[in-house]
């Protein structure tokens, strides 16, 4: 399958959700959403941004300096901003993140090899929140605990089938083999796991936000399904299986499809507010881009001249 193909089924499947939701629910769900959201929720979740990001950044640091390429926690940390604005504005919800890895390929010299750190820095951190995710979906009191053994038994296929496409891949596994070691494994579980938990917070400001008066012990379980619903990766800039997925999983917990959709609604209108620091980013490259380009014209006119 080519990787336009890919794209355009990743685009259809996340319109489609969302064109289910609208037709079975209407549109005030999508709009009591983004009514509920105040000044102080956005800058709540703005903050909460700010530690999250670094420890995607610092995840991705870890993976680039294992693999040999390495990049500077402030450098890492500006790209993961600049990317999280692109996946929240672009189709697909992954170009932001092709972005900086084609950034960082050029600066390393090493365009395949960064793309790779990057791929394998989200693979990480969607492991970490499945490997947290589990336990606490299957021990709570939840309903959809059902569903998670399930889920669980396609997520060991899928492993399973890249870890045999890796041992194929001499590169992927050695790559692999690196990431485990005893020196670098650690802190990518850690980073990972505290980056899950500044996601699980924003999560839970977002349900408070649209309404929801659970307690903890019964939204902490929805909001992780949502999260894993968010690796899915059949998106329009993010949106679609994280909106189906949490109108299913509150309307399973007896909290209303309705609350489940506004939920996400409002996380994705924090996740777009967390990530403007990414449109700064892209303003002043713009602008130093142009600084550069009006400094060497007239040495270029010189010579042609």
């Amino acid at each position: 399958m080519s990787p336009r193909t890919w794209s355009r089924l990743r685009l259809a499947g996340g319109s489609a959700i969302l064109a289910l939701l609208v037709w079975r629910l209407g549109p005030g769900s999508f709009m009591a959403g983004v009514l509920t959201v105040d000044a102080g929720t956005l800058v709540i979740g703005a903050l909460i941004a700010v530690p999250t990001t670094v420890c995607c950044a610092w995840r991705w640091r870890l993976v680039a300096r294992a693999l040999g390429v390495g990049i500077a926690l402030p450098t890492a940390t500006t790209a993961c901003y600049r990317s999280q604005f692109l996946n929240t504005v672009l189709p697909g919800g992954v170009l932001g993140d092709v972005l900086r890895g084609l950034r960082h390929g050029r600066a390393a010299a090493d365009t395949a090899r960064s793309l790779r750190t990057v791929a394998w820095e989200r693979g990480i951190g969607n492991a970490v929140l499945v490997a947290l995710a589990v336990p606490v979906l299957l021990v709570a009191a939840s309903p959809v605990r059902a569903g998670v053994l399930a889920v669980l038994a396609l997520l060991v296929v899928v492993v399973l089938a890249a870890l045999v496409a890796g041992r194929r891949r001499s590169v992927l596994g050695s790559e692999l083999r690196t990431l485990l070691a005893h020196r670098t494994w650690p802190g990518l579980a850690a980073v990972s796991a505290l980056a899950v938990l500044g996601h699980v917070a924003t999560l839970l400001v977002a349900a408070r936000a649209a309404g929801a008066t659970a307690p903890m012990t019964q939204l902490v379980p929805l909001v992780l399904v949502v999260l894993l619903a968010m690796g899915v990766p059949l998106n329009v800039a993010g949106w679609g299986p994280r909106e189906g997925v949490a109108a299913w999983a509150f309307a399973a917990a007896g909290l209303g499809a309705h609350l489940g959709v506004a939920v996400a609604v409002v996380y994705g209108v924090m996740a777009f507010v967390g990530g403007l620091p990414g449109l700064v980013v892209l303003l002043v490259e713009g602008r130093a881009a142009a600084t550069t380009a009006a400094s060497e014209r007239p040495a270029l006119e010189a010579v042609d001249g």
